[in-house]
């Protein structure tokens, strides 16, 4: 049996037609749609924390004491939920030298222009940049908002620490809300991508034209020919 480059086990070419390829388990799904359900959770609570101005964003949680109390442990979610997208997604986003080239023709994919782009494994180089920018804020985030979290850690850092912590937690959390808003826009930009977490299957011309090198991979493991 072939090793796995560019794909993971589950995925697979569906004996449907027309063509569908199985992209997501549902394992996989479930656990991505509670990472995002709790990083909305968070943008709201902590943006109702965060200026007086927001305040009212409180009443969506029952009032400011239970969005003080329910903000650090939703985090706690994100970070666990997280790790485990991470332990499944890690390898196949790793940076490769096709992701250079894609990049330099970010032009073309703008416009939707893929003719001179190179073939891809299952991830672009923007899903990567999201993939890591996402593990390592989420990283600062859990690392300065146990350190601010005056409830169960009052002596873990001196008062100047923790006011860096809480200027570090915020430019992190404006980071991870720039870089949530790009994730989802271009999964609804790129027509085909969404029902991938809502299904779990792409069409085999999405496959064909936005990651041809994850489809060759899948044909060949199953001797098929990836254009039929």
């Amino acid at each position: 049996m072939r090793k796995r480059i560019y794909s993971q086990p589950g995925d697979h070419i569906e004996s449907t037609a027309p063509v569908t390829v199985s992209r997501y388990r549902g394992f996989t799904r479930a656990n991505h749609w509670v990472t995002a359900a709790s990083l909305i959770v968070l943008l709201l609570s902590g943006m109702a924390l965060f200026h007086p101005s927001l305040y009212f964003l409180t009443g969506l949680f029952g009032g400011g004491q239970i969005t003080r109390w329910l903000h650090p442990f939703v985090g706690i979610v994100l970070f666990f939920s997280f790790l485990l997208l991470f332990v499944q997604l890690w390898r196949l986003n790793l940076p490769r030298r096709e992701d250079a080239t894609w990049v330099s023709h970010i032009g073309e994919v703008v416009k939707g222009e893929e003719e001179k782009l190179p073939e891809l494994g299952k991830y672009n180089a923007g899903q990567k940049f999201i993939f890591w920018g996402m593990s390592g804020l989420i990283v600062v985030l859990i690392v300065s908002g146990v350190m601010i979290w005056e409830q169960y850690f009052p002596q873990l850092v001196s008062i100047p620490v923790r006011r860096i912590a809480v200027l570090v937690h915020a430019l992190a959390a404006v980071a991870i809300i720039l870089i949530f808003i790009l994730h989802v826009y271009a999964a609804i930009w790129t027509r085909g991508t969404l029902r991938a977490m809502t299904r779990g299957t792409v069409t085999g011309g999405w496959a064909w034209r936005h990651h041809r090198k994850w489809l060759r991979e899948l044909a060949g493991r199953e001797k098929r020919d990836p254009a039929e």
